[in-house]
């Protein structure tokens, strides 16, 4: 039902709503407030306290004319009273508040209140005129724009529940809501919006998340389902040659990578294709666990085919696992958008007669002509460098290959158990022996000079350093260094002597452009790189040592380990120098935190407080429909009963009776993009 149709809306009233994103009932219904005022206890005049939040009924006694204070702001004053004696109402700069009330009417008043020697004030107190003592004691606070008041928009939302029957069916079975003790779909949402009383807006608050979460958790664990209940994969059994490659790496495995590869060797095993996530923080060893699965998977028979985000990433790992692979005799290709004509026309015939067991490669690997002969493993490179259908693309070139997607950016349990639902999930969670804990410290601009004078040590010691700015719009109302600034700083002033071992990459470069300063900073060739563009993921420059981050304030928590996690790779010992003149508490919060912590789980986690879960990771790059009411990090019960339950009701097919014929309705709608791409990885 359309929003105009409502009591007291309208046309143009409901083209007002749309700019909140309410175009229907339904949509008003749920746009739930985001906070409430509690007017509690209503007190006399007699019983008020210095400093207290009251609320009163009192009646207007007198209204004084506008007058002007010694700092010339208007001052405008209405003495009210009740049975038990008078008190000031006071407004400043409200000249219309004197004409708002009138001699002798009732009015509920709520806030702050202040004694000046022998005389009560309330200073600019929240009035309502039409209160009805017995009901509203606990009123809602919406987000609003221009167009609505807090009045305006609750008269609206109270005429829309009276019409709630009509529009909203209840689509949790009866078992479920008596099981779980939860209040009807009918109640919830009236003492969301109104509450009869603190209780009944907690258990209405409980049932809508308990709602929400469910379907999504149903959703993803449906979809996980039938994506994998008819499909078969290829088997691929352990290769005999595992245990010598295992003893020839130049390193130990840790105890946390031998379990996720343990955990990949047994699904990949099985005849339903694998779908595992395997996310493990900056430098925790993910290629390894890459390159011993595609190994398996090429020993057996079949090809493995791995996508990167970038040219010079799919590089390091195709020179590192063709090196780990050497003596196996596999013919391992890469390929790029840099690849040649020929070149790429070689390794196309390759790919399609079987010939080529392992290929890794950027964007290049998605196109049409890229065919292959027995794909049995796809392996993707920080996954959400690439949009759902991009990674469907590369899938659908095999027969229901095994799916495996990396990510070094450290996600809380929480969230992933949301976010992948539809995924099993392995988690490294402790770093190779010999990997430098990074020193990391918070300094104000007037230490640079000193910052960059230690790059210039570090430098002549031999190590590398990069400088990372933040992107800046050109404006007056933002200082922040812009890289060219800082780049023609260091190489006219602190390596002026050496002007080449300084380089700049910035966002209007073209990638070739990028990837060739890239590369002469691997080699060594560039000491000091300046970027305007976050680092890539994954790069290793093992000789560098000092990350220094420009005004930090501008980046994100997960941001700023990502970037920490370019330096320390190696066997030095590295540094992170966060420079910034914040003052306001959050952003000095979140640079505090990073150095006093290199886990960028806890980081991750820390992040989801203070930022909420909404913007973090990215939601709606991975198809998820938007959470309208819970919070990932405060309801992880919540979160986790859900997934229970939805993985019983889809393992006993309960999912399949009448009883849920609703609920599959509306996982349906919410899941539309999953459903058409028939992916879920």
């Amino acid at each position: 039902m359309e929003v105009k149709y409502i009591k007291g809306v309208g046309p143009k009233v409901a083209e007002h709503l749309k700019s909140l994103n309410i175009n229907s009932v339904e949509d008003l219904l749920y746009y739930f407030p985001r906070d409430y005022e509690d007017l509690g206890t209503i007190k006399k005049i007699n019983e008020l306290k210095d400093g207290e939040i009251a609320t009163l009924i009192v009646e207007v006694a007198l209204i004084k004319p506008t007058r002007k204070t010694q700092s010339r702001k208007n001052l405008n004053q209405i003495v009210f009273k009740d049975d038990t004696g008078y008190l000031i109402g006071v407004w400043f700069n409200q000249p219309f508040i004197k004409n708002t009330f009138k001699v002798g009417e009732n009015v509920l008043l709520h806030g702050k209140i202040q004694r000046r020697g022998a005389e009560l004030q309330i200073v600019d107190p929240r009035y309502e005129k039409d209160y009805q003592s017995n009901e509203d004691k606990i009123l809602p606070i919406y987000p609003l724009n221009r167009f609505f008041t807090q009045k305006s928009l609750r008269k609206i939302v109270k005429n829309a529940l009276e019409q709630r029957d009509k529009i909203i069916k209840d689509i949790l079975p009866n078992d479920i809501i008596k099981k779980y003790n939860l209040v009807d779909l009918n109640n919830a949402l009236l003492n969301i919006h109104f509450p009869q009383n603190q209780e009944l807006l907690k258990k209405s608050v409980y049932r809508l998340k308990f709602e929400e979460l469910f379907v999504i958790q149903l959703g993803l664990q449906y979809f996980k389902k039938n994506l994998n209940s008819d499909l078969t994969a290829y088997e691929i059994p352990y290769s005999e040659k595992l245990k010598e490659l295992k003893e020839e790496l130049p390193f130990t495995l840790t105890n946390a990578q031998l379990r996720t590869v343990r955990e990949i060797l047994i699904d990949m095993k099985k005849s339903k294709p694998m779908n595992r996530l395997v996310q493990g923080d900056v430098g925790s060893g993910k290629t390894i666990i890459a390159a011993i699965a595609m190994f398996n998977c090429a020993m057996a028979g079949y090809q493995a085919a791995m996508l990167a985000p970038t040219e010079i990433l799919a590089e390091q790992h195709y020179l590192s696992i063709k090196s780990l692979l050497l003596k196996y005799g596999l013919n391992i290709e890469l390929i790029t958008g840099s690849t040649t004509k020929k070149e790429k026309q070689r390794i196309l015939e390759s790919l399609a007669n079987g010939s080529i067991n392992i290929v890794i490669g950027t964007h290049a690997l998605l196109e049409e002509n890229v065919v292959f002969s027995k794909l049995a493993l796809v392996v993707t490179d920080e996954q959400h460098r690439f949009g759902v259908r991009q990674r469907a693309s590369l899938v659908s070139k095999g027969h229901n290959p095994h799916v495996l997607v990396m990510t070094a950016t450290p996600i809380p349990r929480t969230l992933a158990l949301f976010m992948y639902g539809d995924m099993d999930i392995s988690i490294i969670n402790e770093l190779p022996p010999g990997r430098q804990k990074v020193d990391t410290y918070f300094v104000r601009s007037t230490m640079k000079e000193r910052v960059y004078n230690f790059i210039k040590k570090e430098v002549q010691e031999g190590k590398q350093a990069y400088i990372v700015c933040p992107l800046v719009e050109e404006s007056e109302k933002i200082e922040a260094n812009s890289a060219e600034e800082v780049y023609e700083y260091l190489k006219y002033n602190i390596f002026s002597d050496n002007q080449d071992y300084v380089g700049l990459l910035h966002g209007k470069m073209s990638n070739e452009e990028k990837d060739y300063v890239m590369s002469k900073f691997k080699r060594g060739e560039i000491k000091v790189l300046v970027s305007t563009t976050v680092i890539e993921v994954g790069v290793n420059v093992p000789n560098a040592t000092v990350m220094v981050i420009e005004n930090a304030e501008r980046f994100g928590l997960a941001q700023l380990h990502q970037l920490r996690g370019r330096v320390g790779r190696g066997n030095l010992k590295s540094y992170c120098i966060l420079i910034s003149d914040a003052t306001n508490k959050e952003s000095i919060e979140r640079l505090t935190i990073m150095t006093k912590t290199n886990d960028g789980f806890e980081i991750s986690e820390r992040d989801l407080m203070l930022r909420g879960t909404g913007e973090l990771f990215g939601l709606r790059q991975h198809g998820l429909p938007d959470l309208k009411i819970s919070d990932l990090f405060k309801d992880v019960e919540i979160l986790k009963i859900t997934k229970d339950l939805a993985k019983e009701l889809i393992e006993n097919k309960m999912i399949e009776t009448q009883e849920f014929a609703e609920i599959k309705l509306k996982i349906e709608q919410l899941f539309k993009e999953k459903i058409d791409i028939n992916t879920f990885n």
